[in-house]
Formats: C-alpha cells, sequence, structure tokens
C-alpha cells in the first residue's frame, strides 16, 4: 500500500521530474553522489519545500496537512541540527512525544541506542555520535507505534553520521522493526554496501536526476553504479554473501 505519492516532483535547478511511491512495511535508501539531489528530495517528501508537482500523503496533499496533524503521521530527520541550548536529553525527547507510555518508549529507546546513561546530561554538551543517536530517538518516539498509531512514515537524512558500527547496527534493529510494525522509512545512505543488505527499493540519483528505481539488487548493480558515479564496480560473493567494490 503507497503511504506517500510524489508525482512529477521537481525542485528547480536541483531536482528533475521525480514520480515514486513509499509503500507501507518498506525500507526506500536513497543513494547517490554528494549534490545528486538526496537531501533536496527529502526535505520536498517532508512538506519543507514547495516547487512542481504534488506529493500526497494518504492521497491528500501534503499542502492541506496542518503541521501538527502531519506530525502525528511522518518523522522528519534533518541531515544537521545543533544541540539548543542545555537542556537534558530526557527532556529534549519528551519535547517530541507526550503521549501515555512515552516514558516506557523513552528508557527503552535509550537502552537500544545505549542512551541510558546520558539521559540526564545536556544536549549540548553531547558528542557528534551521542547527539545524532539522541536525535534518532527523538524521532523514533514521534512515530513509535505502541503510543503513536497513527505513525506511517519515516524520513531520515543521513541517519548513520557520525555513528560507529555498533550504533549503526542498533539503528539497523531499529530500523527493521519499525518495518515489521509497518512504517514506511526512507533515508538517504553513502554505504552502497549496507543499502545492498537492508534496502528494500532504493532510488538511485545523479545531478537532480532519478537515474534507476526498484529493488536494491537490481539498481545497485555495475549498469547503474557506473553511470552515477562515473566508476567501475564489480559484484562479488564472499562466503554467501553478495558485495560491491570499485575501483577508480
Amino acid at each position: 500500500m503507497a503511504i506517500l505519492q510524489l508525482c512529477h516532483v521537481a525542485v528547480a535547478g536541483r531536482l528533475e521530474p521525480v514520480s515514486v511511491e513509499v509503500h507501507a512495511g518498506e525500507i526506500t535508501h536513497l543513494v547517490g553522489p554528494n549534490g545528486a539531489g538526496k537531501s533536496t528530495l527529502l526535505a520536498r517528501m517532508a512538506g519543507l519545500s514547495d516547487g512542481p508537482g504534488e506529493v500526497l500523503l494518504n492521497e491528500r496533499p501534503l499542502s492541506e496537512w496542518l503541521a501538527a496533524e502531519l506530525s502525528h503521521h511522518r518523522a522528519w530527520l534533518t541531515q544537521y541540527q545543533t544541540p539548543p541550548f542545555a537542556m537534558p536529553v530526557w527532556h529534549y525527547l519528551q519535547l517530541h512525544q507526550s503521549s501515555p507510555g512515552a516514558d516506557e518508549v523513552m528508557i527503552r529507546l535509550g537502552k537500544a541506542l545505549h542512551l541510558t546513561h546520558k539521559l540526564t546530561k545536556p544536549v549540548n554538551q553531547l558528542s557528534g555520535g551521542e547527539w545524532q543517536r539522541v536525535r534518532l530517538a527523538a524521532v523514533f518516539m514521534q512515530i513509535d507505534p505502541h503510543i503513536n498509531a497513527r505513525g506511517q512514515l519515516l524520513l531520515l537524512d543521513e541517519p548513520m553520521n557520525s555513528l560507529d558500527i555498533a550504533q549503526q547496527t542498533a539503528v539497523d534493529r531499529l530500523l527493521h522493526y519499525f518495518r515489521e510494525a509497518g512504517i514506511g522509512i526512507v533515508m538517504s545512505s553513502h554505504d552502497l554496501n549496507h543499502s545492498l543488505g537492508h534496502a528494500d527499493q532504493v532510488w538511485l540519483l545523479r545531478n537532480g536526476v532519478m537515474l534507476a528505481k526498484g529493488r536494491s539488487t537490481d539498481v545497485l548493480s555495475p549498469r547503474y553504479l557506473d553511470e552515477a558515479y562515473n566508476m567501475s564496480f564489480r559484484v562479488l560473493s564472499v562466503e554467501g554473501h553478495t558485495m560491491l567494490v570499485h575501483s577508480a
């Protein structure tokens, strides 16, 4: 079932017309070189910019949604965000969800993201990786099905930034939990092998043009990647796992 529909969506000088759908219970990765248009497309999907074409959430134009109403259905992680003033982590998280049971979800997410001992620390004293995990916990709380029955969509701009491999694995576990709960997820990524292993769908962009879209194994192939990155790729099988390797 399509949650979000993009119909000939474009942003002047940054994104050529795109028509795609986001489905319930699927993880979609946006990939492509820097400047490809990934953040531009995600911001348009989140309803944070205007332009030609139409974005429909539940078959209703985003322009008709009130911000407060929209926040119950979709959560959005921007690529960069400066920590606010000296607010403790637990307070920052509570700003994103006040439904009954929110404290229990906050504790669960804090444990999953290795933040339990950081809940009383001011957000402006966190490291880059700590702040990124707090931001992720906030958008996850906003849309968590245990406390928000209307949650449908997660839009994440480079959620793995500043995270080590163990923290990335923790985030992947949570993303798969949301997928199993029927949440549609769209995220940008620079790790092609991660996308190959975790994405159901991949949209490949270059210079604002959608070069390919479809199943991860179909899109993440030398046929398309060579064109997108202007370098040669090969597909290898290592102990039963498919991997992408490249050469200049």
